[in-house]
């Protein structure tokens, strides 16, 4: 390990002794056996218009929780990755006639919270208020978050009463998993609103298994159980669940161990022993969650030197990355962990070896004499972010020992989230040329072609840096239009390797998804998905 790499130097010495945090309302007025309270890593509340802010951290809370899509995860397993099941939709196809088109048989008998009717209009409603910009219920919000899951759809429509169907610009394979971030909403209760999104989300309704009792967007949510939800096994078990905002780690510590929260996300590694030795049940799993910085590679950007890229990887200690975070991760394999389905036998792997990256680094001309010097964008927290000061600090230091020399931009994680769709050359980025934004890997969009397809550049999609290239554009091509899922999971195992031999990226870590809670949290299963169901979870006395 690298001097100065010790965990309780970077990690803050976070299994001491911690003193009570303040925290921003009396939690103890919801300690009740029948309430679930939870220490999210955001800096706030995520909204609660269908389509959250927050990252995937606010889907998981929010998104899943009060509304549902027509596309669900099956959130059940903890032994197999997490596949989609039908939601509001019971079917959905592919037009054989035209492969453009998609087509969804709603769920009869759905009910909105107020008791009213779930129809097809609501869908068209929701499909509007996040795609169509002249709508009088657009919301920019909501659009920000929603349009990068689907930018392909082009048209949507009622096509009778429990049909809905849309249309892509480009034939997509990839447009069921797309819709599961897009939460339905009713028509009416923004109507009722004033037709303000403003006004609706402190009385939001959706037709989840929670249902919206308080909203304050800095200090917390209170959801109730919905006990009319039409899907009777996920009924919830607990009473209320209280959404906390709690961005630093300390301060989620501190308020579990003072029995403030019951449940908290992304411990400090330092914090676990003395959490486990303290009777708290920590709870990990893998998952298809990647921690690396996007690089840009358009012309201005100096890691558009494959040299550099691969240069940078090769610097990376991961090894002593995981042993700085108590094993809490694993060595960054790409955008997939080792042995997911579509980086099950790697063709390639960077590995640790600072001699070759000084080698290849100094034919590009950079060495610690003659450094090069950019600027990286990180957060401070945020959804699966992991421990971004203490990483970053150590990749800092581990890059600089060959000859690149990074400052930070430190932005708070919604914040880094707008520069993101902004795209590295806006003036909001303040020059940087990478940014560390960990990201949910549950389907081939979102892992890789949002980030590569040269189309899908901001605002269009989450193409941050610019990269363009005909052949990954063509390979892109091939996946979204074939939808035989055997041969497209080969096709995505190649452009996966492809990825990581062009160190597109740089690759860092697989997170484990830590949840610390109290013995009183009984039910939950951690799924193999950036999503959770909580509706099993019940707290008791």
């Amino acid at each position: 390990m690298h001097d100065g790499f010790g965990r309780r130097g970077l990690l803050g010495g976070a299994g001491g002794i911690i003193a009570a945090a303040a925290l921003p309302w009396d939690l103890a007025l919801a300690q009740t056996a029948g309430t679930l309270r939870v220490g999210m890593t955001a800096a706030a509340v995520p909204l609660t218009n269908g389509v959250p802010d927050q990252g995937a951290e606010g889907h998981r809370f929010m998104g899943v929780t009060l509304y549902d899509q027509l596309v669900h995860w099956d959130l059940s397993k903890a032994d197999a990755p997490a596949v989609l099941r039908p939601g509001l939709a019971t079917a959905w196809k592919v037009d054989p006639t035209n492969p453009k088109r998609w087509t969804f048989t709603l769920r009869e008998g759905v009910r909105f919270h107020d008791g009213k009717p779930l129809t097809v209009q609501d869908v068209v409603f929701s499909f509007d208020r996040v795609l169509k910009a002249d709508a009088p219920h657009f919301d920019q919000r909501a659009a920000a978050f929603g349009r990068v899951r689907v930018p392909t759809v082009s048209a949507w429509e009622a096509v009778d009463e429990r049909t809905f169907a849309l249309e892509t610009r480009t034939v997509d394979s990839t447009v069921p998993y797309g819709v599961s971030w897009i939460g339905i909403v009713q028509q009416a209760a923004w109507e009722a609103a004033g037709r303000n999104w403003d006004a609706y989300m402190p009385k939001a309704i959706g037709t989840g298994p929670w249902k919206l009792e308080a909203f304050s967007i800095r200090e917390r949510a209170v959801l109730v159980r919905n006990p009319d939800y039409w899907d009777a096994a996920r009924i919830p078990k607990s009473e209320k669940l209280v959404l906390i905002p709690l961005p630093e780690p300390n301060t989620r510590v501190a308020a579990l161990r003072s029995n403030q929260v019951d449940w908290i996300e992304a411990p400090p590694a330092d914090a676990v022993p003395s959490l486990k030795q303290a009777g708290y049940t920590i709870v990990t799993n893998q998952y298809p969650h990647n921690w690396t910085w996007q690089l840009a590679t358009a012309e201005g950007s100096p890691w558009r030197d494959s040299r550099i890229r691969r240069g940078a990887n090769l610097a990376i200690d991961r090894a002593a990355m995981k042993g700085m975070l108590g094993g809490l991760m694993d060595e960054g394999a790409g955008l997939l962990p080792l042995g997911s389905t579509w980086n099950d036998v790697p063709k390639f792997r960077w590995g640790y070896d600072p001699a070759a990256a000084k080698k290849l680094l100094a034919d590009a001309g950079v060495t610690p004499r003659t450094p090069l010097k950019t600027r990286i964008g990180i957060s401070t927290s945020g959804s699966g972010q992991m421990q971004p000061m203490a990483m970053n600090e150590a990749l800092q230091q581990m890059l600089k020992d060959v000859g690149i020399e990074i400052e930070f931009e430190v932005f708070e994680w919604n914040t880094l989230l707008t520069i993101w769709r902004d795209g590295w050359k806006a003036p909001s980025n303040r020059g940087i040329t990478g940014i560390n934004i960990s990201f949910t890997a549950i389907d081939p969009f979102t892992a890789m072609i949002r980030f590569l397809r040269s189309d899908l550049t901001p605002p269009a999609g989450n193409n941050w840096g610019g990269f363009s290239s005909p052949d990954y554009d063509a390979l892109i091509a091939k996946i979204l239009s074939e939808f035989d899922q055997t041969a497209q999971d080969k096709l995505v195992s190649d452009l996966h390797a492809k990825i990581v031999e062009d160190a597109l990226f740089l690759f860092v870590a697989h997170d484990l998804n830590p949840r610390a809670m109290s013995r009183k949290v009984q039910g939950f299963v951690q799924a193999r998905s950036w999503f959770q169901d909580l509706t099993p979870v019940r707290v008791t006395g």
